[in-house]
């Protein structure tokens, strides 16, 4: 069985999100965190290293990391679409994006909304470029991989519908985040968000 460790209302709701898209058979232990307004505690059953979330359990080993997480479960369950398969058409489009979300969005949104000084120049042009390269995608299809919904769809769309203000307004950007927000798989996901849900 795989197992999800999940704290309500963090990034790893956004995986039990994909977990319901790819049809998975999983079990979801919620644990503990602590927060960034100083609530909530480590939770002692929670392998992360760091104690964060998301983290999986799958055949014995933990894997952490969202952007680890989606390539590991995509290919965990091929035939789903959320991904090409490796080796098809579009896989290193996939890769791409799982890649620009981990090594660009990530950090330039968190600088962004932590430090009181803004962004550096560098950081500055990142998050510019990061928007045009968004919009840019979406103005050719409904979806960041043209007309079909995948996995990247759910990894970068989950932020902006958490923090909409992330980046700048656009109707491209809003219309995308209202196709997502109208899966199933995300309304089943929500209702699992929360112990007892």
């Amino acid at each position: 069985m795989l197992k999800v460790y999940h704290a309500p209302q963090t990034r790893s709701s956004r995986l039990i999100w994909l977990l319901e898209e790819l049809g998975a058979d999983y079990e979801i232990r919620y644990v503990t965190i602590q927060r960034m307004d100083g609530s909530g505690a480590p939770d002692p059953a929670n392998p992360h290293p760091l104690k964060q979330v998301p983290a999986i359990e799958h055949d014995g080993v933990v894997i952490t990391e969202s952007a680890i997480i989606f390539g590991y479960l995509c290919d965990l369950y091929p035939g789903t679409a959320m991904a090409p398969a490796v080796g098809a058409a579009g896989r290193a489009q996939f890769a791409a994006w799982i890649g620009l979300y981990a090594g660009v969005l990530e950090p330039v949104i968190t600088a962004r909304f932590r430090s009181a000084e803004g962004l550096t120049a560098t950081q500055a042009a990142a998050y510019d470029q990061l928007t045009a390269t968004l919009t840019g995608a979406l103005a050719h299809g409904d979806y960041l991989m043209g007309d079909a919904f995948s996995a990247a769809d759910i990894l970068f769309g989950s932020l902006l519908m958490f923090f909409r203000t992330a980046l700048p307004e656009s109707s491209v950007l809003d219309g995308w985040v209202a196709r997502l927000s109208a899966r199933p798989a995300l309304a089943r996901a929500r209702a699992k968000d929360a112990p007892g849900a």
